[in-house]
């Protein structure tokens, strides 16, 4: 079965050299690395946290997270990401699959993709889940941009996003990690449609749990502040699994507004880039 890219031509364009040179050029922006990868760096990273907006929004701050994951060479790359759609399972992995973007086909670990729903309470095999949503589509054509080696992809995607959902899908990714060369990637943006002042202060109080990996506090700032990340529960299991793995701390790479980067402060979305170390 192909998957077949839904969000080519809106979010990153839709032909091949096209969508290179924006990847190129999101890389070397100034709120992005400013290099081109892959890096020289030996650090263990056990996962990341990326944005899922259009390149020409999230792209640099997305390349912050790429470039610090570009010197590894892992066999599987687990993708979580919020369902927005709001269609099919509460927590979705699919198999005998390929995801295809202008850049090529990846594909679908079948066996950890079956592990995956048979260790879980709650994550399904439901192709359907996938077949609109961009949160994790989008961070397909950076890998294949990024990584210099053949991999294949674990997607996860997530309706339901609540602390025993992520402590859940968090135990069984951390568990189909341990087992092989993998990465993890949670995908979320952060505040949404709110002055850009308002944002950075919302996202400085949600980054903080995150990079103490205080899955706990997160989740109260987040009810308290009631800040509008969408792929809240990504980041949490994301953060349970790279705990689980051995990370100690997160690092915070990049953060920026939609406003800070085309100008336009009125009403923004936040993006942040974190590797788990």
């Amino acid at each position: 079965m192909i998957r077949k890219a839904v969000v080519e031509g809106q979010f990153y364009p839709d032909d091949r050299d096209e969508l290179q040179i924006m990847i190129r050029r999101s890389y070397e922006h100034k709120f992005g690395p400013g290099i081109q990868p892959p890096s020289n760096s030996d650090e263990k990273i056990f996962g990341v946290i990326c944005p899922h907006a259009g390149y020409m929004y999230s792209g640099p701050t997305a390349c912050h997270s790429y470039y610090a994951i570009s010197s590894l060479t892992p066999e599987l790359v687990i993708i979580i990401g919020p369902n927005h759609f709001g269609i099919g399972s509460n927590v979705a992995t699919m198999t005998n699959a390929v995801w295809q973007t202008p850049l090529g086909t990846i594909k679908v670990d079948s066996n950890a993709a079956l592990e995956a729903e048979k260790k879980s309470n709650i994550i399904e095999i439901d192709y359907y889940s996938h077949s609109k949503d961009h949160s994790l589509e989008v961070q397909i054509p950076m890998l294949q941009y990024t990584l210099t080696n053949e991999f294949q992809i674990l997607p996860i995607i997530m309706m339901a996003q609540n602390l025993k959902t992520a402590n859940d899908v968090g135990m069984v990714v951390a568990d189909i990690a341990k087992s092989r060369n993998a990465i993890i990637i949670g995908s979320s943006d952060f505040t949404h449609y709110e002055k850009n002042s308002f944002a950075h202060i919302q996202d400085e109080a949600l980054i903080q749990p995150i990079l103490e990996m205080n899955v706990n506090e997160f989740y109260q700032v987040l009810e308290e502040k009631n800040v509008s990340a969408c792929g809240f529960g990504a980041i949490a299991s994301t953060i349970i699994a790279c705990k689980k793995l051995g990370a100690t701390k997160g690092e915070l790479l990049s953060y920026a507004t939609s406003g800070d980067i085309i100008g336009d402060k009125d009403s923004v979305v936040g993006y942040g880039s974190i590797k788990f170390v």
